[in-house]
């Protein structure tokens, strides 16, 4: 600043001033930066009115371009300061976003041992003390020893079947279901949710339903974590043919992505919707568009002869 004061009132460099407001700009500490930011400004135009006093015909010529250096000195910090604020809050974002998914996966991870914990640990702890317990009876009682193979065998089906109930809970995840915890995502995101159509499709098999529900989350994860978006549409369709989904996004899009070939998430989606005779479309509107369709499983007939 004071090498800017000396040579504005020596030779009238007042341009000067704006790599020193380039520098005070990348001040990332507020206190420090509206400091120097007072100071310079103080500095500069003391420095241009002390030189009209001095030696008007020197300044006087240069007037536009004084009257353009000052300017550039009191707006080149301020957005070189925001430019550097919102870089740094888009790089918490970021991170908040991988936090969340890797939240997501840990709960998730926590959830299944606690069901298993609750569902198989007591009972094999049982079969053990009985398996045990028939063993020691095996010459002494063989009828109690039996009995308590039978208990064994009732215990460990009971089990199978707590088991079978376990995954299958586990496997069966509705859309409607889905969409709650989407909405929590993109809530933590600060990303706006629009939901067209109805959610519940009617007569539409388990496994289906499965696929269309992680396709769908998976959808949602990418856009929270490559899209740069603000909102996302998503719409059911249901039709006599075919189930339609359809996830919209506002964000870059996939061709101003840095990585644009496709990731193992959409590689996924699109494994799975083989699986039940989908399809999944990308195109770019506005954003990214996926379009997801399934072909509905017709199970029965009308009008059709039933003779054989």
């Amino acid at each position: 600043m004071l090498i800017n004061v000396a040579m504005t009132l020596l030779f009238g460099y007042v341009y000067l001033s704006l790599f020193t407001a380039f520098f005070i700009g990348n001040i990332r500490n507020t206190v420090g930066f509206y400091i120097m930011y007072g100071l310079h400004i103080a500095f500069t135009i003391g420095a241009i009115v002390a030189g009209f006093f001095i030696e008007i015909d020197l300044f006087l010529p240069q007037i536009h371009f004084i009257i353009i250096s000052v300017i550039g000195t009191v707006l080149l910090p301020f957005n070189l300061y925001n430019w550097n604020r919102r870089e740094k809050l888009e790089g918490q974002l970021e991170s908040a976003k991988e936090r969340i998914s890797e939240l997501s996966i840990y709960e998730e991870r926590q959830r299944i041992a606690r069901d298993l914990h609750d569902t198989l640990g007591q009972k094999l702890s049982m079969i053990g003390l009985k398996s045990d317990l028939a063993a020691r009876l095996v010459e002494k009682d063989p009828q109690a020893a039996v009995m308590e193979l039978k208990d064994i065998r009732q215990t460990a089906s009971i089990a199978l079947k707590e088991v079978r109930e376990l995954v299958a809970d586990m496997r069966t995840v509705k859309l409607r279901d889905e969409l709650v915890r989407i909405q929590q995502i993109l809530d933590a995101a600060e990303m706006e949710l629009t939901i067209v159509g109805d959610p519940n499709f009617d007569k539409v098999p388990t496994i289906v339903e499965n696929v269309l529900s992680m396709c769908l989350k998976e959808a949602v994860n990418n856009i929270v974590k490559h899209s740069d978006g603000s909102k996302c549409e998503i719409t059911f369709v249901q039709n006599n043919n075919e189930l339609q989904i359809i996830i919209a996004d506002n964000g870059v899009g996939l061709s101003a992505r840095k990585e644009k070939s496709e990731g193992n998430g959409l590689n996924g989606m699109r494994e799975r919707l083989e699986f039940v005779n989908g399809n999944l479309e990308i195109t770019e509107q506005n954003g990214t568009v996926l379009n997801i369709t399934v072909p509905v499983v017709i199970t029965h007939q009308k009008g059709s002869d039933q003779h054989d």
